[in-house]
């Protein structure tokens, strides 16, 4: 077999590789989706209508939540609503994120604005519980996000052992060379060339 064969192998055999990894983890190359599960608002700032409640990351949509229009009351979604999902979170960049009543006179009020992560949500179920005390008490929804740690975990861990392999072939081409040597000296060759 020549060695272009092999190569070209080689290389197939790597890209056929990362491409099952990474369509088995799509959250490594694309962001992960959050959605809401519940909320719950504690106080509201409208004192002649019925609150509007929106929740919108920096530079993105605001996201509209229609049902929520009392305190004290627990809001369940399953995450198949028509405003669903709330945002897409990449693995290393957070965004500023809130949740707000709309005003009819002054500016909107501020139920809560924090720095919105991946890294938040906890494992194994993907839950992150955001609660703001006379506010709101809120429970996101995002199972890629517990899976991107890992994910970057076993592709370092993958990456150390290449290096280690590699490693490890060098030593192993040296040897042959050294052994090389000793051979020519038992022969008498050392000195022919």
């Amino acid at each position: 077999m020549s060695i272009r064969h092999l190569l070209n192998s080689r290389i197939f055999f790597h890209f056929l590789v990362w491409w099952i990894f990474f369509s088995c983890f799509p959250g490594l190359i694309s962001s992960a989706v959050v959605t809401l599960d519940s909320i719950e608002i504690f106080n509201t700032h409208e004192w002649i209508a019925k609150p509007t409640v929106y929740f919108v990351c920096k530079g993105e949509n605001t996201t509209v939540l229609p049902d929520v229009t009392k305190t004290g009351v627990v809001y369940s979604f399953k995450g198949e609503e028509s405003w669903q999902p709330l945002t897409e979170l990449e693995s290393k960049k957070c965004k500023r994120c809130g949740f707000y009543e709309k005003d009819t006179f002054k500016s909107d009020d501020v139920y809560d604005e924090w720095e919105f992560c991946a890294s938040d949500f906890k494992a194994p179920d993907g839950k992150y519980i955001l609660f703001k005390e006379k506010e709101l008490n809120v429970t996101f929804h995002c199972p890629e996000c517990t899976s991107l740690p890992a994910v970057i975990a076993l592709v370092v861990a993958y990456k150390y052992w290449q290096k280690k392999k590699r490693q490890q072939d060098q030593a192993r081409f040296l040897k042959l060379f050294e052994e090389g040597d000793e051979n020519e000296d038992e022969l008498g060759l050392s000195n022919v060339i």
